[in-house]
């Protein structure tokens, strides 16, 4: 791990290659798992003001579990989440001809109905990050269903710091992502 800024940043952001291959986990991250998308508090502000246009691109599913439970929910550890479809499907997941999973806010974004891609987290996944009182942690997340990402990313040689660059400049600055890249150098 090295320091940058406020954030301590695990290697393997570096040493590790990972590019999303969609066709191969069919989106998995978004459908699988326990838990909803964590989210910032700014998020869920920003979560509420979206939904009316976001909506229309979602499932009925999704908006039937939007209208129960919120645009978010706090779990009982008082985390901030996206809420689930039945606790399984993301509820603003929508799916493609193809049957792979997609965001139905970037969907809207793309669209031009909206000009907020997608809560954080998943802009940069596989990398996670924790808040501390002092430092932020920055960590690569490792999941079984992103087994094939991480064939394709060794295969283009392309790093997950790399992949997440957008992400990790919408999170924490272009300067500390240009200090990112010098870090990587020295690899």
């Amino acid at each position: 791990m090295f320091q940058l800024g406020k954030t301590i940043v695990s290697e393997e952001v570096i040493k590790k290659d990972f590019v999303c291959n969609l066709s191969a986990c069919k989106g998995a991250c978004c459908i699988d798992g326990d838990a909803g998308a964590p989210l910032d508090k700014e998020e869920i502000e920003m979560l509420e003001a979206i939904y009316p246009k976001v909506k229309p691109f979602l499932r009925e599913e999704g908006i039937k579990a939007i209208e129960e439970q919120g645009t978010y929910i706090t779990t009982e550890e008082g985390e901030l989440e996206t809420p689930l479809i039945n606790n399984a499907d993301c509820a603003y997941v929508v799916f493609d001809e193809n049957e792979v999973a997609m965001c139905g806010i970037e969907e809207a974004y793309n669209q031009g109905e909206i000009n907020w891609k997608k809560p954080v987290s998943c802009h940069l996944y596989p990398v996670r990050v924790s808040d501390y009182t002092e430092f932020s942690a920055v960590n690569y997340h490792r999941w079984q269903i992103c087994d094939d990402a991480c064939e394709l990313g060794k295969e283009l040689g392309v790093p997950v710091y790399k992949f997440v660059k957008e992400a990790l400049i919408r999170k924490f600055g272009e300067d500390w992502y240009m200090e990112l890249e010098k870090v990587a150098k020295t690899f």
